[in-house]
């Protein structure tokens, strides 16, 4: 039975998302895919639709309707203004000089803040948990630790930060 409802509702499918794709601007088979996973999770539930056609073109026009929406959210990477200057030699070049001053100013810091920054800037992306085994403190103490440390390198790059502002 299952079979044959899959067997007839194939082209209904195709020709409604074709048609929905179409307007939408994507391919019209990941359109067919998630209709059909949901009409399987609906049978393997115990649930089938009442009224199949009815059903598969209401699930075609609603996957259409939350993949525009998905879309209107989604950006692609790199077209954020930050990217953008990035990719040119100065861009780099200022962007290379900024990563070492701020390493220099977290070596200057004192007590565990060094150590603590340089894990939370690690490019391995460590979690709470290894950090904290890393520097030999408890997990609950590296939030208010972090805060300490991180006020301490805001006052530490203040004067910096002023001084290279243009007054007038």
């Amino acid at each position: 039975m299952k079979h044959d409802l899959l067997a007839a509702l194939r082209p209904l499918l195709a020709a409604e998302a074709r048609a929905e794709a179409h307007a939408l601007g994507t391919d019209p088979g990941d359109l067919e895919q998630e209709v059909w996973l949901r009409l399987l999770e609906r049978l393997a539930s115990g649930a089938p639709p009442a009224d199949p056609p009815g059903w598969l073109r209401r699930a075609v026009r609603f996957e259409a309707r939350r993949t525009r929406r998905t879309r209107r959210l989604e950006r692609p990477y790199g077209t954020e203004p930050a990217d953008i200057g990035d990719r040119d030699p100065e861009g780099l070049a200022l962007a290379l000089a900024a990563r070492r001053a701020l390493r220099e100013a977290v070596r200057r810091l004192p007590g565990r803040c060094p150590g603590l920054l340089e894990a939370l800037l690690s490019p391995r992306d460590l979690t709470y948990r290894e950090i904290a085994g890393e520097l030999g403190i408890s997990q609950g103490s590296l939030g208010p630790e972090r805060s300490r440390c991180l006020e301490c390198l805001r006052r530490l790059l203040a004067p910096e930060v002023a001084a290279r502002e243009v007054r007038g």
